[in-house]
Formats: structure tokens, C-alpha cells, sequence
């Protein structure tokens, strides 16, 4: 399981290159001067210690992912169900469930999922 922890501030960054990726790293300087108002130093600086986390790689210049966003956001979702609930899909479900209803869509949504996962799918 992917497990990288992300600040505010780094979770901002990532989201920039997953948007502009690949992406040139004078490029990603403009990109988070404008977006972030960051100068060049602090954007090198937050790229090098996410890429020593292993989230991207800066080769030539050019920086792009090696977890990809959904891969990240799966990790952390799974992450957050083993950790608050002891890894129960139910119990995460009814905890969702109490505080938020859910739309006919929804359950007809996971009602497939479960249909497919029975069917082996």
C-alpha cells in the first residue's frame, strides 16, 4: 500500500503537477508562482522532497508522477477505512450513512458493484 502523507501545502503542489503533467520545471515555477505565490526556490524545494517521497520524478527538467492521482487518493481512502473503522466497508458505509443520505443513484451504484463483485467481476 502506498503510503505518503501529504501537508496542505505539499497536497496544493501535487494537484498542480497532476493537472499540468508532464510538465517542464521552469514551467512548474510560473505555474506555482502564479497559483501559489511561490518563488522558484520554495517550488524547488517542495518538488524535491515529494520526489523523495517517490509521489513524482524530475528527470531533465521534466517532472511527472509516479503515483498517479488516483492511485494516491485510493491509498488514502484505504488508509483512512483501516485506520477508522479496522478496515469495515460496513462500518465505514453506516458511519457515511448516518450523517449523509444517500440518492437512489448511489444505491443503485453500489448495489451493481456488489452484483459484480458476486459475479465474480
Amino acid at each position: 500500500m502506498i503510503d505518503i502523507e501529504l501537508g496542505e501545502v505539499q497536497a496544493q503542489f501535487a494537484e498542480i503537477i497532476w493537472e499540468h503533467e508532464p510538465v517542464g520545471s521552469g514551467e512548474l515555477v510560473k505555474i506555482c508562482e502564479k497559483e501559489l505565490g511561490w518563488k522558484k526556490p520554495t517550488t524547488y524545494t517542495v518538488l524535491r522532497k515529494l520526489c523523495e517521497k517517490g509521489l513524482f520524478q524530475n528527470v531533465d527538467g521534466k517532472v511527472t508522477s509516479i503515483v498517479s492521482r488516483d492511485e494516491f487518493n485510493f491509498a488514502k481512502s484505504e488508509r483512512l477505512v483501516e485506520d477508522t473503522y479496522k478496515g469495515s466497508i460496513p462500518a465505514f458505509l453506516a458511519a457515511f450513512t448516518s450523517r449523509k443520505k444517500l440518492s437512489g443513484k448511489d444505491i443503485a451504484e453500489i448495489q451493481k458493484m456488489i452484483d459484480d463483485m458476486r459475479e465474480g467481476g
